[in-house]
């Protein structure tokens, strides 16, 4: 049975995260103190709101640094997802009008431009397309279903190992080292998203 922390920091839907972990079979821990940080066997990062806003709350509880020294599996979940790369152009946070993030992916996420055929935010049931192997999508197969709702984007780089189309490439899995990231929620992503959780919890720690 796998031992997971999840970060409960004031911006993330934590117990949707906790019971889908718990229907897997995993043991959680919902924490925001920066030593069980560092004791965790494996991390999730939840996140819901503004990146801005996620941040301030990561700093003012002293996560920020614990999670970039973080050496063990690292998740990030929607917002969790976007923390991981440099920056965002949401206008809190940070003098520029945009807000500093946790930097462990290169990049700066941006809104979604609106288009006929595409409102922001995205919202809803879209395909997955798996760019390269990866761990985190063992048993994931090109045409599975994901739950999104975003209204910014991480860059679609080297890091993206499944893709979503939403008229533009939408990162949906993002991988760099120990660290990996889920723009959609798996929680709410049936049998894939537990699939995607259930290969989180056996990757080796």
């Amino acid at each position: 049975m796998s031992n997971v922390t999840l970060i409960g920091y004031g911006s993330g839907n934590v117990a949707s995260v906790r019971f889908a972990l718990e229907r897997l079979g995993a043991r959680v821990r919902i924490s925001a103190d920066p030593a069980d940080l560092d004791e965790a066997e494996r991390v999730i990062l939840p996140g819901v709101g503004a990146a801005g806003y996620a941040m301030k709350r990561l700093n003012a509880l002293g996560l920020v640094e614990p999670l970039r020294r973080f050496k063990r599996p690292l998740l990030g979940v929607c917002l969790g997802q976007q923390l991981l790369f440099e920056a965002s152009a949401e206008d809190e946070g940070t003098e520029n009008g945009g807000a500093d993030l946790l930097g462990l992916i290169p990049g700066r996420v941006e809104a979604i431009a609106p288009a006929p055929s595409r409102p922001s935010p995205h919202m809803g049931w879209s395909r997955l397309t798996i760019r390269r192997p990866d761990p985190l999508l063992e048993g994931i197969k090109d045409g599975d279903w994901a739950y999104f709702v975003h209204g910014f984007v991480c860059p679609d780089g080297p890091a993206t190992i499944a893709a979503a189309d939403y008229g533009i490439a939408v990162p949906a899995v993002v991988n760099s080292a120990n660290r990996w990231g889920c723009q959609f929620h798996p929680e709410r992503s049936a049998a894939a998203g537990a699939r995607i959780l259930k290969n989180f919890l056996e990757l080796p720690a």
